[in-house]
Order: structure tokens, then sequence, then C-alpha cells
């Protein structure tokens, strides 16, 4: 009887034993399928872009330290615009055994077949300023609010235009002004919602004919620049130029999304006779870039837009931060960024228009160039 007792008793506590062993791995599981386990000093591969855009240098540095300070390691590689370098910088990514992928992919349709060895590794995905499209395999979207962008870098081509005063009010000019619009990449989603956001604040003025697009060139595959390339832009501002200002009109304004196509489109603008003993066309742009800035300053480029990667860095590491500890990381947009798959959980930031009279507040004095830089 004693004997069947103890037996019992050790046959109840292997019981016990076993049942909590699994469910410790259930739990342990579960936490992995997250993302999860121990990923204390997991390697994390960051693929960006291009070294040509002064953007994406401090974006690859800022998330690179970012996430080091976390006590992660880091894989960084710049893919300089080209498609099949990107791809297999993350198969090697993948192969090297990363944990997480932070990707702000060139093409926004062209990775998928990387993005599902990664789901079948259990990877996850983060997409960075640039939503990757056409996948299930997108976990996460960090970016800025990308429409809201375009309704600045509209706002304020009216803004210095005098169509609009900085209340939101009438100004002064009646019009009509001749503008021109350029947009972004076609292949990258952003350039959409930028093009998009400018329009719905340019296209009341269009229609009450405050502003005429002379070319007539105004619908988004026309106006879009491939891989955001200044070059181009140039070469089209240029045959603008050559086809529809001959007979003595001039441009009043121009709708740029990005600071290197305002480049050269200012570089188009100053061989047409621009900028000699009178006033720039009002021209527009994106990033803050060190050249454009020290060009506003100037007086040539009217504006930007600010966003700070300090803080887009900042934010997308704390949310790899939490996915490597199983954790869900905080987003604020569930219904606005479907990548024609799925609608990716988006953490949005705010951006700012920057302009001659407002760059050292927001530049120099919150740290993110010094006043040598500019000068």
């Amino acid at each position: 009887m004693k004997f069947n007792r103890l037996a019992a008793v050790f046959t109840a506590a292997a019981l016990t034993a076993t049942m909590a062993a699994c469910g410790n791995a259930e739990k342990t599981a579960d936490k992995e399928a997250a993302g999860g386990g121990d990923n204390t000093g997991a390697l994390v591969g960051i693929t960006m872009p291009t070294r040509s855009s002064e953007r994406w240098i401090h974006d690859g540095d800022n998330l690179k330290s970012q996430l080091e300070g976390l006590g992660y390691k880091v894989d960084l590689q710049y893919a300089e615009d080209n498609i099949p370098t990107q791809t297999q910088q993350l198969d090697s990514q993948i192969t090297k055994g990363a944990k997480l992928l932070i990707i702000a992919s060139i093409d926004g349709e062209a990775i998928s077949s990387q993005l599902e060895n990664a789901a079948q590794a259990g990877i996850k995905v983060i997409a960075y300023d640039r939503l990757i499209r056409k996948s299930p395999n997108v976990d996460y979207y960090a970016t800025f609010d990308n429409f809201k962008v375009g309704v600045q870098q509209a706002t304020s081509l009216l803004t210095g235009l005098k169509v609009l005063n900085a209340d939101g009010t009438d100004g002064t000019a009646k019009g009509p002004l001749n503008v021109e619009l350029f947009a972004g990449s076609p292949d990258d989603n952003n350039a959409t919602f930028f093009f998009n956001g400018a329009m719905s604040v340019l296209k009341p003025q269009i229609d009450k004919g405050t502003i005429v697009v002379k070319s007539g060139q105004t619908d988004f595959a026309t106006v879009a620049t491939l891989r955001w390339d200044p070059e181009t832009a140039q070469k089209r501002m240029e045959n603008i130029l050559t086809s529809t200002y001959k007979g003595g009109a001039k441009v009043d304004g121009v709708l740029s999304p990005y600071d290197g196509i305002s480049i050269g489109i200012l570089s188009a603008l100053k061989s047409g006779g621009y900028g000699t003993g009178g006033a720039y066309p009002i021209v527009t742009g994106q990033d803050a870039e060190l050249a454009s800035v020290k060009s506003i300053i100037k007086g040539e480029q009217y504006s930007t837009i600010y966003k700070d990667t300090r803080q887009l860095a900042k934010t997308t590491g704390e949310m790899a931060d939490a996915v490597l500890k199983g954790q869900t990381p905080a987003t604020n947009n569930t219904k606005d960024y479907d990548n024609g798959v799925k609608v990716v959980p988006s953490q949005l930031l705010e951006s700012l228009v920057v302009t001659k009279e407002n760059y050292q507040k927001e530049l120099v004095d919150s740290g993110y160039f010094t006043a040598d830089q500019l000068k």
C-alpha cells in the first residue's frame, strides 16, 4: 500500500512536470512565432536604396546607431538604386540569420520572393518610409503622414505665390499664374500619396483658373520622375521651357516633391535665364537636404518639407525592439496603408514646412544642422 501511494505521488509529479514543460514549450513557440524568443544581440538587416541621396545616408546611420544602442547587431546595406543588388542583399541577410528586416525598398513590388523566404524563416519585416506593395509578408510600416506632406508642399507653393496667406486665407494674387507639376518615382508608393495630397490643394485653384498648368501635363504618369532622378527632372523641365514657354510666358511656380528633383528643376530654370536680375519661380521640395537648405537661404528654392529622420529612426528602433521581444509595437494608423494585399499597421510621424523665414529655428536650433554646415 505504501509502495502504491509513493508510485502514485511520483506519477502525479511527473505528469505535472510534463504538463508544465508542454505549457512552457507552447508559450515559447508562441513567442518565437511572434518574433520573440531570446533575441538578445540578434542580427537586424537594414537595406537602404542609395547613398546618392543625403537623406538615406542619415537614415541608415541613425537606424544603425539606434539599434546598436539597444544591443542588437546590424547589417546595413545600400543598393545604389539597383533592384537586383537589393534582392541579393536581402537574400544574404536572411542566410546570415537576421531575426528582423528593415527595408526601404527601391521598387515596392520587386522583393516578394525575398519576403516570402523571410516569412518562412520566421523573420519579421518593417517597411521603412516606403511601403512594400503586393505582399502579405510585411508586418509593420514606419513613415511620415505622406498625404499630409503633399498637402504641405502644395500649400507652401500657393503661399509663395501669394495665392494663400500663411494662415490659409486668400492672398493678394488673383492669377492666372503658370505652374508646372513634378511627381516622384512611379514605383514608390509614397510618390502617389505626395501627389494626391498636393492635388487635393491645387485642383480647386486650377479649376478656378487662379493657377494654370501651361504645359497641360497634370496626370501622375506624365509628371512622375523615375527613381527620383534629378537629371531626369532637369531634362523634363528644359523640354517644358522650350516647348511651352517660348513666346515670353514665364513659369511662376513648380511643384517639386523632393529636394534632389528641385535642384534639377532649378538648374534648368537657371539655364533658361531665370534668377538673372529677378526672382526665381516658387519651387518646393522635401527632405531638407543640405544643398537645398543652402539654396533656400540664397533665395533660390522656396521651401522644403522637413522630416526629422532622427525621430523616424528612433521610432523604427523602438518598433524593432518590441517585435524582437515578442511584443506588439505601437502604431497609430491601421486603415490607410493598403499595400494591395493587406492593410499594413503603420506608425506615422509629423512633418513641417521649412522656408528662409524659419530654417534657423527648425533646422539649426534643433541640432539637425549646424550653422557652419549651412555657410
